[in-house]
């Protein structure tokens, strides 16, 4: 049987509808109720019929962190997928992330171990992957840096993936995948999801930055793929195409049927936001929007290579432009 953790978010809610349109035994962890809903939205992308496959499921309601409740869940799994993840730029939720990325990763791993489960997958991020001089593209080599000026997301998704490489060491078949910004239907609220919902509303700026892309589709493909394959102990980036924000916002406009920004957003423009945010937070307490570090990777040009996965697997990925069509049309569909 299959675990899913964070099965409720994008990644593993799109890589249930996949596992379970091939017929696969899943088991997923969710953590209330009223995200299970989220899940039954993803799957009205795909099929009318989404009911039926959504009650194939064995769910379990457990919490990462919650040891006992996920010994339980881990009852007769033979591969995990560790999709769960808490994903803020906010410097001030620093403790959370580490307590849910690294700890609640570490128990995954453990119990992995302990249960002798056959294989794990990773969901990580490119945020865990250095940075080059130069413009020079970003692979799976690029070392990280602890001395860089690196977010609260990264610094624990990283630590993440060292309680991965942990369990490697103690005999633990794994890979790790490292995604761009994926890109994916059916969850509008939050996430990647939400900026079609903006860019529906209107879109004044764009900023100078680079972006790296990627649809849930390729994601959940290439995960599958390496899940069945006697590849272990390696990590892949999965990143489609490394557009503009420019690129990139004018085109989710034009998805949802709306006017593309007109606007360059200048760096004083940025910096005056993200320090007007903060004394927003301060003063309010509401949470944060635009952060220091957010601000500066809207700014930077950045890019990234996916030839180890494509050779790999031989693997091809989808082009962005239409992915991004794709789920705008289903946004007008759903919204």
């Amino acid at each position: 049987m299959i675990l899913v953790t964070g099965s409720t978010g994008l990644v593993g809610s799109h890589l249930l509808y996949k596992l379970v349109s091939n017929n696969e035994k899943v088991r997923a962890i969710y953590r209330s109720e009223r995200k299970l809903e989220q899940v039954k939205n993803v799957f009205a992308t795909y099929t009318p019929n989404y009911t039926s496959l959504f009650e194939t499921i064995e769910w379990v309601q457990a919490d990462i962190l919650d040891i006992p409740a996920l010994s339980e869940a881990f009852k007769d799994i033979t591969h995990v997928y560790h999709c769960a993840a808490f994903v803020t730029f906010e410097p001030d939720k620093y403790q959370l992330l580490r307590k849910t990325n690294i700890e609640g990763t570490a128990n995954i791993v453990n119990l992995c171990i302990s249960t002798h489960v056959k294989k794990l997958c990773h969901v990580s991020s490119i945020a865990t992957l250095g940075n080059t001089l130069n413009n020079e593209t970003i692979t799976e080599e690029t070392t990280w840096n602890p001395e860089d000026d690196n977010n609260v997301y990264a610094i624990t998704k990283y630590g993440a993936e060292m309680e991965v490489w942990r369990g490697t060491q103690e005999g633990l078949n794994a890979v790790i995948v490292n995604p761009g910004v994926i890109l994916g239907a059916g969850i509008w609220r939050f996430g990647t999801g939400n900026l079609f919902k903006k860019a529906h509303k209107g879109l004044k700026y764009y900023t100078a930055g680079t972006i790296a892309l990627v649809a849930i589709n390729d994601v959940v493909a290439a995960m599958t793929q390496l899940m069945h394959s006697n590849i272990t102990n390696e990590r892949f980036v999965l990143v489609a195409e490394n557009w503009t924000y420019k690129q990139f916002l004018e085109t989710l406009a034009l998805s949802v049927k709306a006017a593309p920004p007109k606007k360059l957003a200048s760096p004083f423009l940025l910096n005056l936001g993200w320090k007007l945010d903060w004394l927003k937070h301060k003063l309010t307490g509401k949470r944060r929007v635009l952060t220091k570090h957010l601000t500066n990777s809207l700014m930077s040009k950045t890019y990234y290579s996916s030839e180890k996965v494509k050779t790999a697997l031989n693997y091809n990925f989808t082009a962005i432009e239409h992915s991004i069509f794709q789920i705008g049309d289903s946004y007008l569909k759903q919204d």
